[in-house]
């Protein structure tokens, strides 16, 4: 049992210690890509208070349960982003109106305006259609690709930037798809692969440590006491 458990899931436990390696030897903010976008490039400091209808009134405004109301400037305006039925939307806090969706170039804009990496980046801005082991927030969004290898997703109801992805995240992802077994979705660490091949790994210990002590037994020598 030792000898086939060891073909069947010695290749997955050097698979489990080499991806373990690497990720976390891999630099987190260099994971998500903060070297390279500044996510709070957005957040500027609040104006315009005096705008603001009393509270009743705005949330009377908008439809649906408010689970959570925040004020935040989007583009040199005041904006209320309210969290309801499910969804983040953004309101004008003056009138209550829910404002339009994210455009395209807006979203180029805030890709551009919050890019760390120097220079003149090509930009190319494309409508996510499909959530894919890449991106598996809200939708809609838009996907900024900045010189075709960091991909910024933008909201498309409030600007905000949802995720960022480059190399490096790519290959902590797909280690992290070795890792877990999940090949395809990278993010069900539940699956019966990846319970099956823990459970006979810890099988394959306890048959080790098993032939261990049949192959050196400890003797237990009695003392012999005396009268």
């Amino acid at each position: 049992m030792h000898k086939w458990l060891s073909l069947i899931i010695g290749l997955q436990v050097l698979i489990w210690m080499t991806s373990g390696l690497v990720m976390s030897a891999l630099p987190i903010e260099r994971v998500r890509g903060e070297h390279l976008v500044d996510r709070k490039a957005q957040q500027s400091p609040i104006a315009g208070i005096s705008a603001v209808r009393p509270l009743g009134e705005l949330l009377s405004t908008i439809p649906g349960p408010v689970e959570e109301l925040t004020l935040r400037m989007h583009h040199g305006r005041l904006m209320a982003e309210a969290k309801t039925n499910g969804r983040t939307l953004l309101f004008d806090p003056s009138t209550g109106v829910r404002m339009p969706r994210i455009a395209m170039d807006q979203a180029a804009e805030i890709a551009r305006e919050s890019w760390k990496g120097g220079g003149n980046p090509a930009l190319k801005v494309t409508q996510v259609e499909d959530l894919s082991p890449e991106f598996r927030g809200p939708l809609p969004a838009w996907q900024v690709a900045i010189d075709g290898t960091t991909h910024v997703y933008v909201s498309g109801e409030t600007g905000r930037i949802l995720a960022v992805r480059t190399s490096t995240w790519r290959v902590y992802d797909f280690l992290w798809g070795l890792h877990i077994m999940d090949w395809k979705e990278h993010d069900n660490f539940n699956n019966t692969w990846l319970v099956s091949f823990a459970a006979s790994g810890v099988i394959f210990a306890l048959t080790g440590l098993a032939l261990l002590i049949m192959r050196f037994p400890i003797k237990i020598r009695r003392r012999r006491t005396t009268i």
